[in-house]
């Protein structure tokens, strides 16, 4: 009688597939024994594996997938599609529902329950896909009695508390019950900018009111007004959350939340400033599944993008990125270097904070207290062996030379620089105190971009453009052409725009170029030996996408000037 193969764990799974190293599974299992985390939990924990490396690998296996109930901000939506008594009787907890992909996502003690699941199609329909994720009967129970009973949604909660009283001293007890309204009102405003796609939150106290808005592809939408007597309470709730000192409200404070919204990883970088009505508070907010986006997903022209990569293939030098605040210059950085990253190259950073957590990659902060500022940062990575290193912004001569002293001595460097365009470089650095010479040879190239907003592709209202759209777009007169414009619909919440794109130019420094840089030419010399070469302003991007359909020359014109084509 044959022995029964014995069934392969997670971690000899991953070795065997070449995933992680014996040294990685020596490691986590110390850790597990200290934490008795999941094994999964800890590879990703620790940087070892990405989560859906181990997603992959634990469906192959056992088919099952863990979460935290402790980090978890559930869905309104997701709650009120199973009853409470289901939710007990198979040990069940709604996560989150995501309508666009129809599907919901449960926390369950035992994920092969084919009854449980049975259960759930029957009571969802077949429309409605379910993905279950593991977690412990005792955390699923008590979450049950957490979240059930309680209204979640923001404008649920409100009516509750217009008709109650507010006890903000239990808001500065660290172990009040999750039964506290505003709790729930802070969870629910935290998860609806999320789902909304807001990159920041603003609240902002009145003298009668706290106004509320969101900053939405760009722009600040106001989204609630509430009353003055509920700031109090909301302020604890967030500074709790952040870290913060609660006692302290006439220093400007910072602070840092990590949540799990929408059955992923979401962190919110806190910030308070006194004002004369109390204390105003901006939550950046810093989504990893937007934050990191491939290159290929960047909606790039053919053109550019292959420019891009000739840039990247250089093994020395510089590379910048330069725009105005909220261009997405930081996103196009970590797109970047996330395409070259590997265990072959040694990749550092130094950013001022540390927004999203990459895989592979040594990322450090710049710390004032610490006397470790962006010069003397890189002065200490130098001396770490980096191939390539990230400056999060070149702001003084310090640091622009020790950038360039870096890029001189074999490293690829990559920095951001506040410039209106990618010529605009040049000028810049002279002005900081970088040497004509220094630059020409050592810039490999240049990115300038900006952001503009997609049109709702569900109602964007097609038009003809008139006599001074043709000139801005060197439309001829005679030639028939298309353009749309923003109208609103429940899909794009009536804004008429949905999502965001780059428009961007990007200049490769070639010897004819660099010769310019370094004998002092006009800026009009080089720009006509760029373009020579194949360089293309920002406003031939612009005006291709506008002429495409995918913006409106509106939306353009707000960021880019076009009257340089007249």
């Amino acid at each position: 009688m044959s022995a029964v193969p014995r069934k392969k764990k997670l971690g000899e799974l991953l070795v065997e597939k070449g995933l992680i190293t014996e040294d990685h599974l020596r490691i986590a299992l110390m850790e597990q024994k200290k934490s008795n985390a999941p094994l999964g939990k800890l590879f990703v924990q620790l940087g070892f594996a990405t989560e859906s490396i181990i997603r992959d690998v634990l469906g192959e296996a056992i088919g099952q997938e863990s979460v935290d109930l402790s980090r978890i901000v559930i869905d309104a939506d997701a709650l009120k599609m199973i009853d409470k008594d289901v939710a007990r009787r198979y040990s069940i907890l709604p996560i989150t529902f995501d309508r666009t992909r129809q599907t919901l996502t449960v926390a369950m003690s035992d994920t092969l329950n084919v009854v449980a699941m049975d259960q759930l199609h029957s009571l969802l329909g077949g429309d409605i896909d379910i993905q279950p994720l593991l977690a412990g009967e005792n955390e699923i129970i008590n979450a049950i009695d957490h979240f059930y009973g309680y209204e979640l949604s923001v404008d649920g909660v409100l009516n509750e508390l217009e008709t109650g009283e507010i006890d903000t001293q239990s808001m500065q007890v660290a172990n009040f019950e999750y039964s506290h309204p505003l709790v729930r009102l802070v969870d629910g405003i935290l998860s609806d900018a999320v789902k909304r796609g807001a990159s920041d939150i603003h609240f902002e106290p009145e003298q009668g009111f706290i106004r509320i808005r969101y900053r939405i592809d760009g722009v600040l939408r106001q989204m609630r007004n509430l009353h003055k007597s509920y700031w109090s309470a909301i302020a604890v709730r967030l500074k709790i959350l952040a870290n913060m000192n609660i006692a302290e409200m006439r220093m400007p404070q910072d602070g840092r939340i990590s949540l799990t919204i929408s059955g992923r990883d979401v962190d919110f970088r806190v910030a308070s400033q006194p004002t004369t009505h109390g204390e105003n508070i901006v939550i950046r907010v810093l989504d990893r599944e937007k934050g990191i986006v491939p290159l290929a997903s960047l909606g790039l022209a053919e053109e550019t993008a292959k420019q891009l990569q000739l840039m990247m293939a250089r093994p020395e030098g510089i590379i910048l990125v330069t725009g105005p605040t909220g261009s997405g210059k930081t996103t196009t950085l970590y797109s970047m270097l996330n395409s070259i990253n590997s265990d072959k190259v040694n990749i550092m950073t130094l950013e001022d904070p540390v927004e999203y957590p990459m895989t592979m990659i040594r990322q450090t902060s710049v710390n004032e207290a610490a006397k470790l500022d962006f010069a003397n940062g890189i002065r200490s990575m130098m001396r770490q062996d980096p191939d390539i290193i990230l400056v999060g912004e070149i702001r003084d001569e310090d640091t622009a030379d020790m950038a360039f002293r870096a890029a001189m001595t074999g490293h690829q460097v990559y920095s951001t620089l506040h410039t209106n365009s990618a010529l605009g470089v040049v000028p810049r650095l002279l002005d900081i105190g970088i040497k004509p010479h220094i630059m020409a040879g050592n810039i490999i190239g240049v990115v300038a971009q900006r952001l503009v907003r997609k049109l709702c592709p569900h109602c964007k209202q097609a038009y003809q453009p008139q006599s001074i759209e043709r000139r801005l777009l060197n439309l001829p007169d005679h030639e028939t052409v298309t353009l749309y414009r923003h109208q609103g619909c429940g899909q794009c919440e009536h804004a008429g725009y949905k999502g965001r794109l780059a428009l961007m130019e990007v200049l490769r420094l070639n010897m004819d170029v660099d010769e310019l840089i370094a004998r002092g030419a006009s800026m009009r010399e080089i720009q006509a030996c760029a373009i020579e070469h194949g360089f293309q302003l920002i406003t031939v991007d612009a005006a291709r996408r506008v002429l495409e359909g995918i913006t409106s020359l509106e939306e353009v014109t707000r960021v880019v000037d076009l009257t340089q084509r007249l």
